[in-house]
């Protein structure tokens, strides 16, 4: 087409942040335009599969194939005892331990991405993570910053710290997490301010590994769930996308030996919560003596199961905005896809965090009445046929969702984002 620009999608390695590229790209497809995800190359495939071109780039040291597809589940599952903490206890573990991580991959990155942006020639780019690429930022055109985690990754400080699952007006546990935050998490800014000044790039504030666009910002958390800042952000820079959701075919739900006309459950902690394997036998088990159906995703971890009750069927992996809508209610880990979706498709949730800011959308859909939170390891059967019990029969939970539902489908934020990204394209033409 004459008017074809070409994008870049940069999201970080992990699914989420991918599938919403995918979906916000498949909409910019729609309206003539070239996306091209530059991605780890653990992630290897995921692109390719909706019709994407992919440039692969390493964001870690070297290591064989295998073990680069497996980096970031082997380092979820090296940290399975600290999901057992509260949020601020995490932060002397598994969240310093993660920001080393992400640095690295800022670091690793800037040793091919120059190279690889130059042979796109992209005229725009999107960056959906945490922390700065400078050959990005430096490439010489427009980049957009999407943010596919809870909203509060843009901090204000009336608003609960990212990570903290603070409650909306409990202020010392703001204070308290933040506090601990910059304590724990200094040296590793330094050895990231180290970074940026190694490549002509002046030093970040404390605490901050990424900035927001100057031309424009995707975040998709909804309306109904949005917080209160005490700083509004300007919408000719900050645009909300109320939830993203790919398109997918159509999901045919399996038949069942028991309980075939029972509602139905969908599990899912992620494709890197699935490690959790005590975890996930643990909720099958409950699962198999209430009288529901339930799919169950057990990601790359198949092969542990050895025995499934009969109402209940697992698999490595679901196509979940497919899957959701002919769901009842929903069991997940609070990431941002799956608090999302949910809320898109009007399913009641119940969120059983262990990272991450799945602590920030547990505490989010209880205190907004979208669902319920439950913690990860601390409770009993009876705990988990009440939670569902309320989230199938409660009625002005659901209604509140249908309405909520209504209107992030009346917003259809995939294509908004492509919308406002064709018209930064088209800024200057």
């Amino acid at each position: 087409m004459a008017n074809e620009k070409t994008i870049v999608f940069f999201p970080e390695a992990a699914f989420g942040p991918a599938l919403n590229s995918v979906g916000i790209a498949q909409a910019c497809r729609e309206l003539g335009h070239r996306a091209v995800f530059v991605a780890d190359v653990g992630m290897a495939g995921v692109f390719a599969e909706y019709g994407f071109a992919e440039r692969l780039i390493p964001m870690s040291e070297p290591m064989p194939a295998e073990a680069m597809a497996k980096y970031w589940s082997d380092f979820i599952n090296s940290h399975i005892p600290n999901f057992r903490k509260s949020p601020f206890e995490q932060i002397d573990n598994y969240v310093k331990e993660c920001w080393e991580a992400i640095v690295e991959t800022s670091v690793w990155a800037e040793k091919a991405l120059p190279e690889t942006l130059a042979a796109i020639g992209p005229d725009l780019i999107c960056i959906d993570n945490v922390i700065l690429f400078p050959a990005a930022k430096r490439h010489g055109v427009p980049w957009v910053r999407i943010v596919s985690c809870s909203e509060n990754e843009i901090e204000d400080p009336d608003i609960p710290p990212h990570l903290s699952g603070c409650g909306e007006h409990d202020k010392a546990c703001f204070a308290r997490f933040r506090a601990r935050f910059d304590a724990v998490i200094g040296p590793v800014h330094d050895r990231f301010n180290q970074f940026l000044a190694s490549v002509g790039h002046e030093p970040y504030p404390r605490g901050q590994f990424f900035e927001t666009s100057p031309w424009l910002n995707l975040l998709l958390y909804p309306e109904p769930v949005r917080f209160a800042r005490r700083h509004p952000l300007d919408p000719a820079r900050f645009q909300y996308l109320d939830g993203c959701v790919r398109e997918l075919p159509p999901y045919e739900v399996p038949a069942f030996a028991a309980n075939a006309d029972g509602p139905l459950i969908y599990v899912s902690y992620g494709s890197l919560g699935a490690g959790d394997v005590d975890l996930l036998k643990r909720v099958i088990a409950a699962l198999g003596k209430m009288p529901y159906r339930a799919l169950v995703n057990v990601g790359d971890y198949l092969d542990a199961y050895d025995s499934v009750p009969p109402n209940v069927h697992i698999a490595a992996w679901f196509p979940q905005p497919a899957v959701i809508p002919k769901c009842d209610a929903v069991i997940h880990h609070g990431g941002n896809n799956s608090f999302t979706e949910c809320l898109y498709f009007g399913k009641p949730a119940l969120i059983m965090p262990y990272c991450w800011d799945g602590h920030d959308n547990a505490t989010r859909v209880a205190e907004t009445g979208h669902g319920l939170k439950l913690p990860r390891y601390d409770w009993q059967e009876s705990d988990l046929a009440a939670a569902l019990e309320t989230l199938l029969t409660d009625h002005a939970m659901q209604a509140r969702l249908a309405q909520t539902s209504a209107e992030m489908k009346a917003a259809d934020g995939r294509h908004k984002a492509a919308r406002l990204l064709d018209k930064l394209l088209t800024a200057d033409a």
